[in-house]
């Protein structure tokens, strides 16, 4: 990890596609952090579609509608991308 590095979550199907359950990227924004994990699992089956479904987390506050380029991440917060849950 570097000092840099925010640490993302992936749950469920979002899991599923990334191929890995947690990772630390560089970002300073949430577009910054979109376009690198893109890079990182876009080639696997899904993995962009099933993101562009996910609510967003930073920390506990969901980003909702939010542009991502204007919300700032900052070395040590925690994303995390929930996929949309049947069932309750």
């Amino acid at each position: 990890m570097n000092e840099n590095d925010v640490t993302v979550h992936y749950w469920a199907a979002a899991r599923a596609a990334a191929g890995v359950a947690e990772e630390h990227v560089p970002a300073g924004t949430l577009a910054d952090l979109l376009t690198e994990i893109s890079a990182r699992h876009g080639a696997r089956d899904r993995f962009d579609d099933v993101i562009a479904t996910c609510s967003i987390l930073v920390g506990d506050t969901p980003v909702g509608a939010r542009e991502p380029a204007t919300i700032s991440l900052h070395a040590g917060d925690t994303v995390e991308f929930l996929p949309p849950f049947a069932g309750g």
